[in-house]
């Protein structure tokens, strides 16, 4: 008898991509779980894919009982293809031209769930991790949604002058668009840190400023996200007697903070 190892997201998902390499009905083959699925660190890294192994029955046998554990894929008989994605193959399938009945297993588990919530989920379960009971609430803006984060101990997520807000940030915005079709943008806060920060940025802008007046000379500042940089160009934008501008290539660009040309 012929044998396949497939995988998939689920174990629906393994089945229906062995099927569709074959080109066969459930049938037509017998199914043994080699593996369940398990979602990884967060839910993000590390997920572990179901495997299945197919083995194909000869012509004019029946089902095996096996088969009946898994429920009916709409997948079956579709012709497959292999996308190469970071030197990886994965195989999908085509849709079919004949109907627009067939529903596609790739997508089929997006359905229903709302990004934002699962963005949520994404920061209570990072929260629990780092021993820290939180509770999350959604501020809806025209240009961008805040996730604003509260409970005890909250500094842990913030990090030092925000780095961990940040990545938090970017795996949340991460989170939020595997589930939505047209790109959302989210900016997480916890504790008005971001109104703090922007505060001390000014500040900052103001005395370095002044200290350029001073000696005449520009100064250097640390490398900055670039949110941070725009506070600070912002800022000084309309000073008469010192301008920036940014120099360097990222994660080390800099703000550059200079005496204007008499």
């Amino acid at each position: 008898m012929t044998k396949i190892v497939a995988t998939g997201k689920t174990i629906e998902d393994a089945v229906a991509q062995g099927l569709a390499r074959w080109g066969v009905s459930q049938d037509r083959v017998s199914v043994q779980v080699l593996s369940q699925p398990s979602r990884g660190f967060l839910g993000l890294f590390g997920v572990k894919e179901a495997k299945v192994e197919l083995t194909l029955l000869p012509d004019g046998a029946g089902g095996d009982s096996s088969v009946k554990e898994v429920p009916p894929t709409n997948a079956q008989a579709v012709p497959a293809k292999v996308v190469q994605v970071s030197n990886t193959s994965v195989m999908t399938q085509e849709p079919p031209a004949v109907s627009s009945d067939i529903e596609n297993p790739a997508t089929a588990s997006f359905e229903g769930k709302d990004p934002y919530q699962e963005a949520i989920t994404f920061l209570m379960d990072t929260g629990q991790a780092m021993g820290l009971d939180i509770s999350v609430e959604i501020e809806k803006g025209k240009d961008f949604t805040t996730l604003q984060i509260s409970g005890a101990g909250l500094g842990l997520m913030i990090g030092r002058r925000g780095q961990t807000l940040d990545a938090l940030q970017y795996l949340a915005n991460i989170v939020a668009n595997r589930y939505s079709n047209s790109y959302l943008r989210i900016v997480l806060d916890a504790e008005n840190f971001r109104d703090r920060r922007k505060k001390t940025l000014e500040d900052l802008a103001d005395r370095l400023a002044g200290r350029v007046l001073k000696t005449r000379k520009e100064i250097v500042l640390e490398p900055m996200p670039a949110a941070e940089r725009k506070v600070i160009h912002a800022k000084l934008q309309s000073h008469g007697a010192v301008k920036t501008y940014s120099k360097g290539e990222e994660p080390n660009r800099r703000v550059v903070i200079t005496p204007k040309s008499s």
